[in-house]
């Protein structure tokens, strides 16, 4: 087996550390980013990367310079969250789990923009790291469809259960053994990283565009003043939506909120500000909309 440097930061980034780990690798060195502070006490939290790694007994640095002088093979790289600089590659060659179909969705937010665009399918590519962004060739693919309901997380837990797979059955002992690569071909797009913005509902779209809004899974719109997170909800066709509503863009009516097109979005759990999430009847009881009270108003 190879030995290898493994570059990662968040969750999805976890359970690829640890199939190179089960599947006999020589993981000389993790690599991911410096400690942040969190909380009212402002202590320092390691990123789930290096939490896992600590857990495993391997060495850890938020130093990528110390990736070359480890006698690793090559590196892994897994939702690292920076640009490997070329001095760094000229040394040590790495591939790259990324999450989308390449050339579509090169970035930093695949999951999301494959979403929130609609996509039918998306899939994971290990791919050669180059310069660019996920510009390099691509050693294995597998593609698969995107459910009508499914959500980011869900979505990406899949990917990462796909990137596993293809991280144990193409990379058996290193770079000598990888697929002969192929070129990306196609016209790219690219996946920037959210903006806190774009979790805003804004009730004048239609109701399957804020669905998939609501699917990423920080969704929120404001009730009485107050930030109101819309954490599961139903797009409602435009015949189906209920009688008392009066098509005014973000009126609340039978737990119905009125759309955009005439369409509108059934809420199904909601997390008011200051409280636990709960079904979305139960914050309606307790609320007791007015006729023609409006969300996000």
């Amino acid at each position: 087996m190879a030995r290898l440097v493994f570059l990662g930061t968040p969750d999805a980034a976890v359970r690829p550390l640890e199939t190179l780990v089960a599947t006999g690798h020589d993981v000389a060195l993790v690599v991911t980013r410096p400690d942040k502070r969190r909380g009212r006490g402002a202590e320092l939290v390691p990123s789930p990367v290096k939490a896992a790694a600590t857990a495993l007994g391997l060495a850890v640095t938020d130093d990528l310079t110390e990736a070359v002088g480890v006698g690793a093979e090559l590196g892994v790289v897994v939702a690292y969250g920076r640009i490997i600089p070329t001095a760094v590659l000229d040394r040590l060659p790495m591939v790259n789990l990324h999450f989308s179909m390449l050339p579509r969705w090169r970035g930093a937010a695949p999951v999301e923009r494959a979403l929130l665009e609609g996509d039918g399918e998306t899939g994971v590519c290990l791919m050669a790291v180059e310069a660019g962004l996920d510009t390099g060739a691509v050693y294995a693919e597998e593609a698969t469809a995107i459910g009508d309901d499914e959500t980011a997380d869900g979505l990406r837990a899949r990917l990462v259960d796909i990137g596993c797979r293809l991280l144990a059955e193409h990379l058996p002992a290193g770079p000598v053994d990888l697929p002969t690569p192929h070129e990306q071909s196609g016209e790219p797009t690219y996946a920037e990283k959210l903006r806190p913005e774009e979790f805003h509902l804004d009730w004048g779209r239609p109701a399957l565009d804020l669905d998939r809004v609501v699917r990423l899974g920080r969704a929120w719109t404001t009730f009485r003043g107050r930030r109101l997170r819309v954490l599961r909800a139903t797009p409602v066709p435009a015949g189906d939506r209920p009688a008392a509503g009066d098509g005014v863009p973000g009126v609340l009516s039978e737990g119905v909120v009125d759309c955009g097109s005439g369409s509108g979005l059934r809420l199904v759990e909601v997390q008011p500000e200051g409280k636990q999430p709960m079904a979305a009847d139960a914050w309606l009881r307790g609320v007791r909309p007015e006729p023609g009270e409006r969300l996000g108003g």
